[in-house]
Parts: C-alpha cells; structure tokens; sequence
C-alpha cells in the first residue's frame, strides 16, 4: 500500500507534495477511485441507450427532490456573496497576477480545459496559487515587471480541478493511476485551504464535466472526506458546478441537492454544453446537427431553455447562477474591438435581465464591460437572488429541440473547425492550454466543438454551402491548406496527425485530451 510519486521532483515541489497531501489523495483514491470508475462507465451505458433510440429527460427517480420546496443550499461564503464579473484563465505566474489584479469579482483559477496538465503545469499552477494567497509571487519580463494589489482589491480564487473522466499518471496509488480531479483538488486544498480561511475567505472550487447528480454525490463524498481527514468544519468547502454537458442539464437540482451545504451555485458553461450537445446524439441524424458553431447563439431555442432553467433552478434553491464566457479578447484594430466590445455588452445584458448574477470573461481588458452591465442592474444588491424567475417552465423536449438552430454548415465554418482545432492543439501539446486564435481565446472546449462537429458531419455526409460532401479525403485537404496558411506549418505536424485522429476515426473518441495526454512523458 503506498503512494508513490513518479513525475520529477523540480524546485520547491514538496511545499506541493507534501506528506500530508499524498496522504489524503491516497484517502480519496481507495474509498472514492472505484465509484469513479463505475461512474464513468454508467457513461458510456447511457450513451449506448441514446445511440439506440434513447433519449435525455428529467429523472422520475428524483422527482421528489424537484418538487421538495423545503430545501436550501447553504448561504453565499465569504468572497462569494458578489460574483458579478468573474475572469478565468489558468494558472501559471502571469496570468495568476493579472487575473487577481483584474478588477473581478472571482477568478476561475483553470487546471482544467485553460491548461495542458502537464506534470509542471500540475504542480507549478498549485505553487501559483500558493505564492499569490501567501503575497511572495512577483513576475518579471524584459520590459515589464507583475505585482499584486492589495487585497481587499483582488478577485476570490476558485479552482477548476480537471474532471472526472482525466487521468493523474504522475501519481499512483497502489500502483494505479490516480484521478486528475482528485489530485487537484486534494493539493490545493492542503496547500492552500487553511491559508485562504485565515485570509477570511476558503477553499472554493468550480466543478467541470459532470454528467449526472450521482457524480456530483462523489464529489460531495470527497468534500466530506477531506473535511474530516484535515479537521475542517463540513460545509467550509464550497463549488460552483458548471452545467456543461447535456445531461447534467437534466439534473439540475439534484445535483444542487447533493451538494447543498457545500454549494456555491451553477454556471451556464456554454462551449463545453455545445460540445456535449452534438456528443451525446452525434449518431442521431439531422434533428440533433447543429451549424457552424459561430452561428449558433445563446438566444436559439435549446439554449435558451437551458439558461432560463438555470436561473430559476438556482435562484429556487438560494443559489447563485453564473453566466457564460464571454471569450473575446481586445485587439489592435479598433473595428475588431468595437464589434466586439459590442457583442459582450449585448451577450452580458441579455444575461443580467435574465437574472444571472454575474458572468464570465476571459481577457482583464473584458471585466469593466461585464462589470458595468450588471452593475446597471444590480444597483445596490450583491446578487440577484431575489429575481425568481417563476415565470419560467422549461420542458424535456425544449431542452432537446435542437433541430430548430438555424443556420448552415459552410466551407468557411469548416475551415474554421479546423484551422482553430489543429492550432489550438499545437499550444496544448507545447504546454499552453488558453491561446487567442482569430480574436478569441480558445481553450479544450472549443477545439472539442470543432473536431466534434467534423465527426459528426462527415458521419453524417453533410453537404456544405459550396456543395461539397464532409468526407476524410476533403477534411484532409483543407487541413493541410489552412496549415498552410500558417506561420511555420512545421510546427503543426504532430497537431494534424492529432486533431486528424479524433476527427476522422469511425470510433468516437469521448475526450481529445485523452490520446494527447498519453504524448507527455
């Protein structure tokens, strides 16, 4: 029985590594890694059923917690009370800085779809995190120098750990593998839990890739777990879950409930949802094809649904409801930043008079947009929880009409997938998880809905504006021309080979960042 680390030990890992966390991930890993497992495999056997004729829809087994009005989750934690502009990005020296400083209200601190989980991203994002909650982190370029405010003006962190389904190959337990979203939350939480409490604020946690309310148990398990391993009080812990998969749009409120005394609220993760979308009923046929993935906004009917249904769950329940990404990011064209400017103030105040109670941006030159926007609506209050939304009934098939998107697949947006798939993926096989391509910033979810909607549409011999058919040898083709376009195509070599895998194979592969997680040592 032993715990054994395998990745190399650099400068200062033990502050991370310590004896006191191993010990605790090797807790979480034998009383929780099996129910993972199994959980991941209930995965795939839904996803059996909807290849085979099945379908998503609110549980009949759970419709006794829906229609409890009794319950609560627990009120807003300190730093928590006020999410109205909250910023993410990952974790290394810089960012880390200037996500604090940015004038957000909370920063998503990413180990997750921001970052490339490196073993020296893993543990040298902790140090990050622990340098800045101790105020010892500083950065330097050629010509610029990185420090912190003081603190009562910088953002709560709350750490995206990876999901479920990621692999910790760095780490073993017993000889196995250990679990990406355990390792995560585990070293954080040692490091840097005791510190942030005495900072008056806690160890706080967005949630990835859940896909039912039973996993959202195992991480309420694990919250327990680590709670009384360190002698922490139970509901010090506390998580945003990001509904960004489709069937966790479906449980909404269950997954709320499980983790009621430890709950922070929801968050419409709009990309990775889009993702989910065309993955769960890839096979389905047209009813369930969406268009160019540009086109498809956040005021067509399915994803309308989706966002009404999550402000009135949360707001039910006492809980904050967080909006989505807003991932454009400043130019040096004054056109480019005017139009887009223009987006994010229609995209967030379409978000506050909906009742969210803050949303997401993912560049520091976005806050003051997002910040006004909801300040214009928020006036005095932290928070909208007093807006119910009772007017809002969502139901199954809402959720499900898909079929009614408008818009097209064109050759421009297959060109798009592409180009922005395989240079996305030449980062995030070189280290880097968030990269700006064509004026936004791009992370693992938008290269999923790239490479999934070319699965999909080559699955399904979908025809394009130009009347050409999505098939391997076209997909290839263009590949290699918008390689082309690109400064040093050399570069993009193993990229292609990649992004050609996940996209081309007849097997659907759930995660592309499973196959390229193996490429690392």
């Amino acid at each position: 029985m032993s715990v054994d680390v395998i990745g190399p030990m650099g400068e200062r890992y033990d502050e991370i590594l310590s004896e006191r966390a191993l010990e605790l991930i090797g807790l979480l890993h034998r009383e929780l890694n099996p129910r993972r497992l199994e959980l991941l495999e209930r995965r795939q056997t839904r996803q059996e059923e909807i290849a085979a004729g099945g379908s998503l829809g609110f549980l009949e087994e759970t419709k006794a917690v829906r229609e409890d009005p009794s319950w609560r989750v627990a009120d807003a934690a300190p730093g928590l009370v006020d999410r109205r502009v909250e910023i993410t990005g990952p974790t290394d020296r810089k960012m880390t800085i200037n996500a604090l400083n940015s004038g957000a209200k909370v920063w998503l601190a990413d180990q997750e779809d921001a970052n490339t989980p490196t073993w020296e991203n893993v543990v040298g994002g902790q140090l990050n995190l622990l340098d800045a909650i101790s105020r010892k982190i500083d950065f330097s370029t050629a010509t610029k120098s990185y420090a912190l405010k003081p603190d009562d003006e910088l953002a709560t962190i709350v750490v995206r750990p990876r999901g479920w389904h990621l692999p910790e190959k760095h780490l073993l337990v017993d000889g196995e593998r250990t679990s990406g979203s355990l390792v995560d939350f585990a070293l954080y939480l040692v490091a840097c839990g005791q510190l942030q409490l005495d900072r008056g604020a806690g160890p706080y946690y967005y949630l990835p890739k859940m896909e039912s309310h039973l996993e959202a148990r195992l991480w309420n398990d694990a919250f327990v777990l680590a709670q009384d391993f360190l002698g922490l009080p139970r509901g010090t812990i506390r998580a945003t879950v990001l509904i960004e998969t489709y069937p966790a749009a479906f449980e909404m409120e269950e997954i709320l409930y499980e983790l009621r005394e430890h709950s922070a609220g929801l968050n419409a993760g709009r990309w990775d949802f889009m993702f989910s979308v065309i993955k769960t009923y890839r096979t389905r046929g047209a009813d369930f094809q969406l268009p160019d993935r540009n086109s498809v906004t956040m005021t067509v009917p399915f994803m309308r649904a989706y966002t009404e249904l999550l402000v009135r769950t949360c707001h039910k329940r006492g809980a904050h409801a967080i909006g989505g990404m807003a991932a454009f990011i400043p130019s040096k064209d004054p056109a480019v930043n005017e139009q887009a400017f223009a987006k994010v103030e229609a995209d967030k105040t379409r978000e506050a008079g909906d009742g969210f109670d803050g949303s997401w941006v993912a560049h520091p030159g976005m806050v003051e947009t997002c910040k006004a926007v909801f300040s214009s609506v928020l006036g005095d209050r932290p928070n909208q929880l007093d807006v119910l939304r009772e007017d809002v009934h969502v139901t199954a098939q809402q959720l499900l009409d898909v079929a009614s998107t408008p818009g097209s697949v064109t050759e421009a947006g297959l060109r798009n997938n592409i180009s922005v798939a395989i240079q996305y993926l030449a980062a995030w096989l070189e280290g880097t998880g968030a990269v700006g391509i064509f004026n936004l910033m791009e992370d693992a979810a938008t290269a999923e809905i790239s490479r999934s909607q070319i699965w999909q549409w080559r699955q399904n011999n979908v025809v394009l504006d130009t009347g050409a058919t999505v098939t391997t040898d076209l997909v290839t083709k263009l590949a290699d021309e918008e390689i082309a376009k690109l400064e040093d195509p050399a570069r993009f070599a193993t990229a292609r080979e990649t992004f050609l895998a996940v996209a081309l194979d007849d097997e659907y592969i759930d995660f592309l960042t499973l196959p390229a997680y193996e490429r690392f040592k």
